[in-house]
This record gives C-alpha cells, sequence and structure tokens, in this order.
C-alpha cells in the first residue's frame, strides 16, 4: 500500500550525527484495517480502501455500519483510498502499520491546516502596510485600490482581498522519516505538518 492514516501528536526535537537540532512532528501512522478493495470491474478503478480508528455504533450511519460489516470490521472514524502495489494481494480485515515506512524515506503528508476566521490582506496574503504620515488616515492595514478605471470598470474575480483564511486541505511534499518506532507504531518527520494536535493527516509515498 502507499501510504497511512494517521493522527499529529506535536512537534518537539531531536539531535541528528553531527549534533545539530532538527525540529520534527511526531505522528501516530496506524494501525489501518482494509475495509475495501476496489477493482476495475466493480468500480472502474483499483484502490485500497482503509479505515483508521474505531468508533462507537451508534455514532455511525447505517449505511456505513452495513458497509464495515460486510467487511468484517469494526466502524472506523475515518477513511481514506490508496494505490494497491503490483502484485501483492489484498485482503478485507488485513492491518497496515507504520512498518510500511523505513527511515530516511520521503513521504507527503496532508491534513486540514488551522483555521483563523476572517483576516485581513496582511495576515491573509502577506501585503505591506500602507505608510503611516501625509494622511493616510487610519488605513494602513488597508488593502488599498482593487478596481479599474473606467474600462473595464470591474474588479476582476480572484483579487486577494480579505475573508476566511485557513481550515483547508495542506499538503507538504518531500517530508523524511527521521526515526520510526514500531511498538508505538508512530513516526518522526522533519518539519512541520498541516494541522493543530489531534488532528488526521495522510501519509503517502
Amino acid at each position: 500500500m502507499r501510504g497511512l492514516i494517521g493522527k499529529k501528536m506535536g512537534m518537539t526535537r531531536i539531535y541528528d550525527e553531527n549534533g545539530l537540532i532538527v525540529p520534527v512532528t511526531l505522528i501516530q501512522a496506524g494501525p489501518c484495517t482494509v475495509t475495501q478493495i476496489k477493482t476495475n470491474k466493480k468500480d472502474g478503478y483499483e484502490a485500497v480502501q482503509v479505515g483508521y480508528g474505531e468508533r462507537k455504533p451508534k455514532h455511525t450511519t447505517k449505511p456505513l455500519l452495513g458497509h464495515f460489516d460486510s467487511a468484517g470490521v469494526p466502524a472506523q472514524k475515518v477513511l481514506a483510498e490508496f494505490d494497491k502495489v503490483p502484485g501483492f494481494e489484498y485482503k478485507t480485515g488485513q492491518a497496515f502499520h507504520v512498518g510500511l515506512f523505513q527511515e530516511g524515506d520521503y513521504v507527503s503528508v496532508s491534513g486540514t491546516s488551522k483555521g483563523k476566521g476572517f483576516t485581513g490582506v496582511i495576515k491573509r496574503h502577506n501585503f505591506s502596510r500602507q505608510k503611516k504620515t501625509h494622511g493616510t488616515g487610519h488605513t494602513e492595514r488597508a488593502p488599498g485600490s482593487i478596481g479599474q478605471a473606467s474600462d473595464p470598470s470591474r474588479v476582476f474575480p480572484g483579487m486577494k482581498m480579505a475573508g476566511h483564511h485557513g481550515n483547508s486541505k495542506v499538503t507538504v511534499e518531500n517530508l523524511e522519516i527521521m526515526k520510526i518506532d514500531q511498538v508505538n507504531n508512530q513516526m518522526l518527520v522533519k518539519g512541520a505538518v498541516p494541522g493543530a494536535m489531534n488532528g488526521t493527516v495522510i501519509i503517502s509515498k
């Protein structure tokens, strides 16, 4: 399988072989249970669907409960699909853990970034502030002019303005795995990953 579902546990730092500090993120990767095997004949594409984290049946919808019952697995909190590894025979109920990865591998981590609410253009788009002298008034952090002259006399779609910031899917690529703890299903990846503590992340090769 090409990846796992996990949970961001937090950040810390370690020392490399040269004695330099390396900032790392602790991720609990798996165990993930196979809940469905997608095939070209039935679904139109090849993939493996896996679940992560058990949840109470009373908090699960009836269609999903039937889906999990047919696979013979308990109700799962999060579902995701990954590409198949050619030649490997997958079965429902199989469990995959952090042993899929090795130290030194490079992975991509996807998650939901922290929501920051309604923010201005300086925080949201890294605008510079206006000058604070010569009659500017109290508009130092205002966006400034956004429109055109009489032609085309409109604001183009996609104009960078104040608005909703964060709480969106973000993928960070090429993060190096510094250490793997197979006993606790945990890994340390170099750098930061999206989201807050206890947020769900997708780790893929």
